[in-house]
């Protein structure tokens, strides 16, 4: 087992709170590398976010910040941490008197705290304060409008605003602020949301749509990548199952239609016509090549058309199932519970969770499951807790008598 000395972030103090896909994803990925991440959780019977999955490696504290005593627990936690993580609307931690400024401000408690805000719309445009899911930020950042489907744009599920705009692009401007922090020895206010982060992560297909290269079509669905080339398309086989084919390059096309015209008869055709490798560039051929290719690809299963091109120059290979991906042979992803394992993967100091694999039940903690050994940690006594629990400032499991 990786030793939490070799941990990039090993020493590293973050105190997160309590939210849905986003926020926790953020603090997943720097507990996966070594930081001691500290999720606060409301108390049992306050409005709660659903079950976080994304716990492994995560400590739990319920804390209810309206009392006296919650409040000063929150305080004396976020003095001693290096990283906050605030996944609430703009204006709800300022409303709790836990604003940036009480840490960071001229007379600040904490001015090396790393103060993280994420959250959904722009903070200070007209939506700032609605509420929001991952399909209305990519909604709004202007790349749902380009994306594929039929009639009408299709979503990636919620990963590409949640998770890759989201907890992905908050924890690298986490990274990047004590990147500086070992300069300056000062803290920052890391400002993200998931609208503008979606704009960044998609600068390459919004700058060629704006150059009109054709790569992405001014009308959805009408360029190379979007859906309407033939050979960038995903192909349903007999079995129901799919094929993914990418060959965009020439000679990977021209790889790629040979070996599936190998597959069929002489004569197999539509209305009379095979295509050429020379048809490739031709968009007026591209309706009678999908066409052509999904004729085909229907004839036989997939593992039968997986089997063709593996190992081929043609990029084409098979739609996996989630289960499939996570036990092909080889991969760095494969857990005992068909989990992936964090990535990239660092040669000299891997991730706390690549070995041993992680397990489901690693992925969840229950809320207060650690709220006497973080305030044990935090200098407080049994008869301290014990006050603090008569108020009814704190929660979760008791772990000694008082």
């Amino acid at each position: 087992m990786t030793s939490p000395r070799c941990l990039p972030l090993a020493g590293i103090r973050v105190v997160e709170f309590a939210g849905l896909a986003p926020g926790p994803m953020a603090g997943m990925i720097l507990a996966d590398f070594g930081a001691d991440v500290v999720r606060v959780d409301r108390m049992v019977g306050q409005s709660a976010p659903a079950k976080d999955v994304l716990a492994r490696g995560k400590r739990s504290i319920a804390v209810d910040p309206k009392t006296k005593g919650g409040y000063g627990v929150l305080r004396k936690l976020i003095e001693g941490a290096d990283v906050l993580i605030d996944p609430f609307r703009p204006g709800v931690l300022e409303r709790l008197n836990l604003g940036p400024d009480l840490f960071l401000g001229e007379s600040g408690s904490n001015k090396k705290l790393i103060y993280a805000r994420l959250v959904g719309f722009p903070r200070e445009g007209p939506h700032k304060n609605m509420a929001g899911h991952d399909l209305n930020y990519l909604a709004l950042s202007g790349v749902l409008s380009m994306l594929p489907g039929e009639g009408k744009p299709e979503f990636p599920l919620n990963i590409m605003a949640d998770f890759a705009a989201g907890g992905l692009m908050c924890a690298t401007g986490i990274l990047l602020a004590l990147m500086e922090r070992s300069k300056s020895g000062l803290g920052q206010i890391v400002n993200s949301d998931m609208t503008s982060g979606v704009r960044y992560m998609s600068t390459f297909p919004l700058l060629l749509w704006q150059l009109n290269t054709g790569h992405f079509g001014k009308t959805r669905s009408t360029g190379l990548l979007d859906g309407a080339a033939p050979f960038y398309a995903v192909y349903t086989c007999a079995d129901g199952r799919w094929m993914s084919v990418a060959c965009l390059e020439p000679q990977f096309f021209a790889e790629f239609l040979a070996l599936f015209l190998s597959e069929l008869s002489p004569d197999f055709s539509v209305e009379g016509w095979r295509p050429s490798a020379d048809d490739q560039p031709k968009r007026d051929t591209w309706l009678r090549m999908k066409e052509f290719f999904a004729r085909g690809f229907a004839m036989k299963p997939r593992n039968h058309w997986a089997a063709v091109f593996h190992g081929k120059d043609a990029c084409a290979v098979p739609v996996l199932s989630p289960d499939e991906a996570a036990t092909l042979a080889g991969q760095t992803w494969k857990t005992s519970d068909h989990l992936p394992v964090p990535h990239p993967n660092l040669s000299t100091t891997p991730s706390i969770a690549t070995s041993p694999p992680g397990t489901l039940s690693s992925h969840v903690v229950r809320s207060g499951a650690h709220t006497d050994e973080i305030l044990r940690q935090l200098g407080m006594g049994d008869e301290e807790r014990a006050a603090l629990r008569r108020e009814g400032a704190i929660g979760g499991r008791i772990e000694s008598k008082l």
